[in-house]
């Protein structure tokens, strides 16, 4: 695992999006798997201006998000799909046909979850997957708990990422469930990239890097993979 620690976010969106660039320029028909909240915006940002000035075609891309809303359909302004839409895919000019979301309102979910992994090994695996990481040590809606997952499934979201994500639905609740990739299809991307910024993480990131490999911080079994590049501000790596 390696540690970029930078002193802005406008630092770490820079070197993020640099290498989601390269990976495109380089393979155009690339397979990226990418995570919502606020921790990407700053790079998905720089990814729309590359688009913009004719430095990037992403067009031909094929996108895996990593999570969904259960009872959100994707015109939902709260569902992620809309983030993706608003804050990515459109002014980025991706394909809708390249797109992939698992839908939370499915009414088969265990099946839903059979077909996203199934659509992943289809296309090749994730050549990137872009990751956050929660307060409590969650990875995608991986939240701690007693056995690492495998592959997609419905997750309960714990209180303290309800709490976290709270702020983003104004006068509504957040929805108590969601689909979410497992540690497994995390895991099984040829490269990971997360980002972590601000006091809020430091605890999740300490436990991630020099916590033992356990369910109880998910994060943690980001150890186990040969290419990971975490990239901090300060406030969050104030720990290690």
């Amino acid at each position: 695992m390696r540690i970029v620690v930078s002193d802005t976010a406008l630092e770490i969106a820079r070197q993020v999006s640099a290498i989601l660039l390269a990976q495109v320029r380089k393979k155009p028909d690339s397979v990226l798997g990418f995570a919502t909240g606020s921790s990407p915006l700053e790079t998905y940002r720089l990814l729309i201006e590359a688009h913009r000035a004719g430095e990037a075609d992403f067009s031909r891309v094929t996108t895996f998000n990593l999570d969904e809303y259960c009872s959100l359909a994707q015109d939902d302004p709260h569902s992620y799909y809309a983030f993706m839409k608003t804050q990515l895919f459109d002014p980025a000019g991706f394909s809708y046909d390249r797109v992939h979301f698992l839908s939370g309102l499915a009414e088969d979910h265990e099946a839903t979850c059979r077909a996203y992994r199934a659509a992943i090994e289809a296309h090749g695996g994730i050549d990137i997957q872009l990751l956050g990481i929660g307060r409590n040590g969650h990875i995608g809606f991986n939240e701690p708990s007693d056995r690492f997952s495998d592959g997609p499934f419905m997750v309960q979201l714990a209180q303290s990422t309800l709490d976290a994500n709270a702020r983003f639905f104004e006068n509504a609740s957040p929805p108590r469930f969601a689909l979410t990739m497992g540690i497994g299809d995390i895991l099984a991307a040829k490269k990971i990239l997360l980002i972590a910024m601000g006091d809020s993480k430091a605890q999740a990131i300490r436990a991630m890097e020099h916590g033992g490999v356990t369910p109880h911080c998910p994060a943690s079994a980001l150890q186990t993979h040969p290419d990971v590049t975490v990239f901090l501000d300060r406030a969050a790596a104030r720990l290690l």
